[in-house]
């Protein structure tokens, strides 16, 4: 444990501690939610209002070539491949998660066709599981969806498993997965391997070349700082791009989109898994975001998110006893969150933000507490961990205001 004045004075010398001036950030909020929905950038307001006057309301529909409005999707996708260690061709930002995963289930499966097993782990979030039913009930054939317990993941890999669907850092827990181990065990079995980057990407280095990933997905609100349903992006590794199928055949994705012409013939690479008009002031807002995560040493983002995880664990261990650790005690087996138990887990976290300290709760009793290393200072975490013991120690979460569940939790 440390003092509170010794987390003033490491905040003294981080190095990432300038960033901090480039978020608007409430006073007397301390915001622990960066995993769910990142700050707001102090340039994305000016760039947005630039967009919206110069370029929409004066350059009109003349702005898809003026400003090249119809290749943001490949040039956000590529500063988001330098973030996730992919080629820049790799990437693309399209649609949201949930409908990129679609993409990625459907493309596996026809290129394994012998195969009829998507793999996945229990705690995977809810929608990557959802995606697959869904697929699976629509082609209503003898395909599967297999889902195991995280530690029998590796041993259930056989041939009859066309894909291994896995989320890097549990959304619940923080628990982050070795890609590495998980890509050569699935490769092994000639299986595929797709994950999802949501809590991953901004907050920690990832390559996904470097481990042999074939799919990934990932969103652009959470550490990424591209706001509130920010544009997602999927990677397909450059050795599938050729066979790649795109069942989603939007017009975007066509070979000759302004050609006009009544059978669809696929774009080459990433192109082709386009399917809509992309969302201009989306992008540009998420463009801001990457820009500000561009600037930052990606490993002094990870150490320090590794630092306040560790200081947040000690000091609520040491203060609050009747809260269970949820998340992996040791810094390379977790992401950039914090998880613990509490019965009352709601009711706690309402009594928190009720105090200024904005974290969230997922059912069924984890208060989760993301670390958003470029804004995140030692001292709030010290002060966070402060007012839960407080909380708790007082019973305040037991008022009746703190009890009705709101409809986001």
């Amino acid at each position: 444990m440390i003092s509170r004045n010794q987390a003033l004075a490491l905040d003294a010398i981080d190095p990432l501690k300038d960033f901090r001036q480039q978020f608007i950030l409430p006073e007397k909020i301390i915001y622990l939610d960066g995993n769910s929905l990142g700050a707001l950038p102090k340039r994305t307001p000016i760039y947005l209002q630039e967009i919206i006057q110069k370029q929409w309301g004066e350059d009109l529909i003349k702005s898809w070539n003026l400003h090249n409005w119809i290749h943001w999707p490949q040039t956000v996708g590529t500063k988001i491949a330098r973030l996730i260690g992919a080629k820049p061709h790799e990437v693309i930002v399209a649609d949201s998660t949930s409908v990129n995963l679609f993409k990625l289930l459907a493309g596996a499966l026809k290129l394994r066709p012998d195969r009829r097993t998507i793999l996945s782990e229990k705690s995977n979030f809810p929608t990557d599981l959802y995606m697959a039913q869904g697929l699976l009930a629509l082609l209503e054939k003898d395909y599967q969806l297999k889902i195991v317990e995280r530690e029998m993941l590796i041993e259930s890999i056989d041939h009859s498993v066309a894909l291994v669907m896995v989320t890097e850092v549990n959304y619940l827990t923080g628990h982050r997965h070795n890609l590495k181990t998980l890509a050569e065990a699935a490769h092994g079995q000639g299986a595929l391997i797709l994950v999802d980057l949501a809590h991953s990407a901004g907050a920690m280095p990832v390559d996904l070349n470097q481990n042999s990933i074939d799919l990934a997905v990932g969103c652009g609100y959470k550490y990424l700082n591209g706001g509130p349903g920010a544009p997602a992006y999927l990677y397909i590794s450059e050795a599938l791009q050729a066979d790649f199928p795109a069942f989603l055949a939007g017009w975007l994705g066509h070979a000759d989109p302004f050609a006009f012409t009544e059978n669809y013939v696929p774009a080459f690479g990433m192109n082709r898994h386009l399917c809509g008009t992309p969302p201009i002031l989306s992008l540009a807002a998420l463009d801001c975001g990457l820009n500000i995560c561009l600037e930052a040493d990606l490993q002094a983002i990870r150490q320090k998110s590794l630092a306040l995880g560790d200081l947040f664990i000690d000091q609520v261990e040491a203060h609050c006893p009747e809260l269970v650790l949820a998340t992996p005690r040791d810094p390379e087996r977790r992401g950039s969150q914090v998880s613990f138990h509490h019965s009352h887990g709601y009711a706690v976290m309402q009594a928190l933000i009720a105090q200024g300290v904005i974290g969230d709760f997922r059912s069924p009793d984890i208060i989760r507490f993301g670390f958003a290393p470029l804004y995140n200072r030692y001292v709030d975490i010290w002060d966070a961990a402060d007012q839960l013991c407080e909380i708790l120690k007082n019973r305040t979460w037991s008022e009746p205001q703190f009890q009705q569940r709101q409809t986001v939790t």
